[in-house]
Formats: C-alpha cells, sequence, structure tokens
C-alpha cells in the first residue's frame, strides 16, 4: 500500500508508479465518504488537463464516485483548474475535482479538490478527506454507460462558461481594439483554445495537445520559457503570456521581451486596483513574496498580511475579508471580483486591460512602480537533492547553524514556511523544500539581477557544502 498525502496544492504522483487506477479509486471513495458526510445529494464538477490518460483516469473517477452516490458533472474534454473552480460555484455542485499536476514534468499526474466557493480546498477538508483513504480500494465495475443513462453522470460544458465568464469580466473590445499585439505560451496546457477564442488575434505558441510537452515542465518560468522570448523579439509582441499545465499559473513578458516575475505583477495590480480603479482592500501575499509589496501597500495605506505558502491559505482570506489582491511567488494570482483562485488567463487580461486603458507599455507601468518602491529583482534555483541531504540543510536551518552565506551576513531570520535569512539593504534569501516536487528551493531578492545571482551562487554553495 503506497501512502496517498496531499502537498501544497493536491496529490501528485508519477503516472503507473504511484498515479494508479486503484490508488485514484482511494482517493476518490474518501472524497465521496467526505462528501456524504457533509452535504445532502452531493454532487462534483469533475475534469482533467492534457496529461497522459487523462479522459481514461477521470472516467474511471466519475465511475466510482457514481458507485459512492455522488453525481457528476463531467467534462467534454480537457478543462483547467480555474474551469472547474468557476463550475464549481456557478453550478453550486458540493465539490469540484480536476485530475492535474499542474506545472509538474509530463511523468506526474495528480488530484486536486475545490469548494463550492470556487477555490482550493481548505486545509481542514483536505484532513477530512485525508482520514478516510482506505488501505485498498474494491473493483468497481465499469457501468459508466449505465450511470451516463440514469443522469448520474452527465457531461458539461464547462470551458464555454468560462469564456463567457471571462467576455463578462472584461472589455474585451478595448484590448481588442487597443492594437496591443499579444502572444500566448499555453505550454501545450489545458487553456490552449481560450485567448483564442476570446482574443483570435493573439500569436499563439505550445497550444496544440501533447501529452508529453516536449519535454519541458509546464512551468512558466524564464527558463522553461526561452523559445517563447524569441518569439517575441521576432513577432514584435508587447505583452506575453505564459500559462502552465492547468493555466492557473502566469508567466509575464513586457515588449523588450524582458520576463515580469510575479512579485512584479502583484505590485502591478495592486497599483491598478488602488490607483486606477479607486478600490481599497487587503492584499494577502505568500511568505516568499517581495518585500516590496508590503512598501506598495504601507503607501496606499492598505492592509497587507503574509502567509504561508500554498494558495489555499490565501483563499481562506479571501472568502472572509475584502482581500483585492492576493499571490504567491509560483505564478499563482488573484484579483477581487472573479473566483477566489489562481487564474493566469484571467491576471493575464487584467494587466491588458490596465495596458489598453493607460496606453502605456508593461515596462512605463513597471517604472511606476519603481517610483513608489524603487528599483528590485529576484530569482530562484531548484535544487535536486537527495532526501538525506534536503534534511540535513532544513536541520542546519533550523539550529541557527547559517549565519552567513559567503560574502553576505544574516542580519535576522524569519521561519514562517521555510527559512528566510534577511541580509543589509532589504536583500534576503530563503531556503524551503518544495510541497509537490523532490526539489529544495533557494530564493533570492536584491537590488539588482547581479545582486541576486551572488546570493544564490554564495548561498548554495554554503548550504552544499562547497
Amino acid at each position: 500500500m503506497s501512502v496517498i498525502k496531499f502537498g501544497t496544492d493536491g496529490w501528485r504522483a508519477i503516472i503507473g508508479k504511484d498515479f494508479t487506477f486503484d490508488n485514484l479509486s482511494r482517493v476518490t471513495i474518501a472524497t465521496a465518504e467526505w462528501l456524504k458526510a457533509e452535504f445532502e445529494n452531493p454532487s462534483v464538477v469533475l475534469g482533467y488537463d492534457c496529461r497522459f490518460n487523462g479522459k481514461i483516469f477521470a472516467q474511471h473517477v466519475a465511475n466510482v464516485f457514481a458507485h459512492n452516490g455522488v453525481k457528476v458533472f463531467l467534462s467534454q474534454s480537457f478543462v483547467s483548474t480555474p474551469m472547474i473552480s468557476l463550475a464549481a460555484f456557478k453550478r453550486q455542485t458540493s465539490a469540484g475535482i480536476i485530475l492535474t499536476a499542474s506545472h509538474n514534468p509530463a511523468e506526474y499526474s495528480g488530484y486536486k479538490i475545490k469548494g463550492n466557493y470556487g477555490g482550493p480546498a481548505y486545509p481542514s477538508i483536505i484532513d477530512a478527506v485525508e482520514s478516510r483513504i482506505p488501505d485498498t480500494a474494491p473493483e468497481y465495475a465499469d457501468k459508466f454507460d449505465s450511470f451516463s443513462a440514469k443522469k448520474m453522470i452527465e457531461y458539461y460544458d464547462m470551458e464555454a462558461l468560462y469564456i463567457n465568464h471571462i467576455k463578462e469580466s472584461f472589455d474585451i473590445k478595448l484590448i481588442r481594439e487597443s492594437g496591443i499585439k499579444i502572444g500566448h505560451d499555453a505550454m501545450y496546457g489545458a487553456g490552449q483554445r481560450v485567448m483564442r477564442k476570446i482574443l483570435p488575434d493573439t500569436v499563439m505558441l505550445h497550444a496544440d495537445f501533447n501529452p508529453s510537452f516536449k519535454g519541458t515542465a509546464p512551468e512558466p518560468i524564464e527558463k522553461n520559457l526561452q523559445e517563447f522570448e524569441d518569439l517575441i523579439r521576432q513577432d514584435g509582441i508587447q505583452v506575453g503570456l505564459a500559462t502552465d499545465g492547468d493555466a492557473d499559473r502566469i508567466g509575464l513578458y513586457d515588449e523588450n521581451a524582458n520576463f515580469v516575475d510575479s512579485h512584479h505583477i502583484l505590485l502591478l495590480l495592486i497599483n491598478y486596483m488602488v490607483n486606477y480603479k479607486g478600490m481599497k482592500g487587503k492584499v494577502v501575499t505568500t511568505f516568499s513574496c517581495t518585500q516590496k509589496i508590503a512598501r506598495l501597500c504601507n503607501h496606499y495605506g492598505l492592509p497587507h498580511q503574509i502567509t504561508k505558502i500554498g494558495f489555499k491559505y490565501i483563499c481562506e482570506i479571501m472568502l472572509n475579508e475584502n482581500v483585492i489582491v492576493g499571490g504567491e511567488e509560483s505564478g499563482g494570482l488573484a484579483v477581487a471580483g472573479h473566483i477566489p483562485e489562481r487564474d493566469g488567463i484571467y491576471i493575464g487580461l487584467v494587466v491588458m486591460e490596465l495596458m489598453a486603458r493607460t496606453g502605456k507599455k508593461l515596462t512605463e507601468l513597471i517604472q511606476e512602480i519603481y517610483d513608489i518602491v524603487g528599483t528590485f529583482s529576484t530569482g530562484r534555483n531548484d535544487l535536486h537533492l537527495t532526501e538525506t541531504q534536503k534534511q540535513e540543510i532544513i536541520a542546519n536551518c533550523k539550529a541557527g547553524k547559517y549565519t552567513q552565506f559567503g560574502d553576505f551576513s544574516v542580519e535576522r531570520t524569519e521561519d514562517l514556511d521555510g527559512f528566510k535569512f534577511h541580509f543589509a539593504n532589504d536583500a534576503w534569501m530563503m531556503i524551503r523544500p518544495s510541497g509537490t516536487e523532490p526539489i529544495l528551493r533557494v530564493y533570492a531578492e536584491a537590488a539588482d539581477k547581479d545582486k541576486v545571482k551572488d546570493i544564490l551562487t554564495q548561498g548554495v554553495a554554503t548550504i552544499l557544502g562547497k
């Protein structure tokens, strides 16, 4: 029996190793038991992304749910995570389920649970499901067709629902007529059809079905987007949007083909909401985000809360308080007026609408931010280490053994979620194991790219004992 454990965003495993039909049955039985304990006549919306065997896995999950008395609204084709979250909210099903491993490499798949409020399941929900996962699962007869005939399983077009919601939320005509040349690298992910349908002049890249992702993990970070960067230069694209495998994360490029990270996008969103739209409310960001967010919030008199890493923590606050912007370093961002969910395409359209309304280039809008908070740069190294190495480094962090990383002296340390080491001049480095992959992440922030590179180089050398 393999242990099934949910990470920062769902259960993920290697297809054919731990991501099997039997383990899918175990998770689905547990989810069904939780649903029946909490809801009368429970129902779910269920979808899958572009990964290997997604449709077959989803049909299996639908069959298990129906066997256990849970009605299923099943996607007609691959869908993004925001489509599932929106559908769970709009249809008011008991929950949403999507089979996805998000930005993980192609050999992975996964299982995410969404609440009927349109966002990630609370930690308490995940605990309730995990506690119900059986050691083994029975072999369920394939009654998919029979359940469909009885309306226990029904197909539902979640992509159409999502696109209509997008059209109602944005001035698409303004964006279309602004003359801004838009590019979208879909990274072979589940959001690949959306931009073509709402903004058909968008220059598309990697927007076809390829479960291998051509060997590149569908995570919209700079090192994975070099082909897109070249396309932006060649085609004169003025804003480049990249989305991950399930289209809930964003990467962005300006008109000079420079990567715009999530730290900068968060600042752009805050500035748009407050300075251009006149909104007020709380900003919620995770522990690995830039300290410039606090500075911009202070400038505008906004409350700012920092959470552990994982969008589920932001979602819970968004449901209970007036949050205008929420987000995390890894590209999962949200704004008021939408569901409390990460949504790469939606956030990309917010930025495009900002550009269209102001007539300003992305570089000019970022300069507005710098004029308030100062320039800065960030970076991240993902270290593939043995479990022994990872645990040794984390133990050293806990014991306070790191007081110097090369030329950088530690002035203070925070440990909300991982270990953040603060240096002089607002520079910092953070160490944290990934919650979804066998990786140790090392983050840094400083005034410029060269300083960030120095921090990462000397920091990694220190923790590896070189």
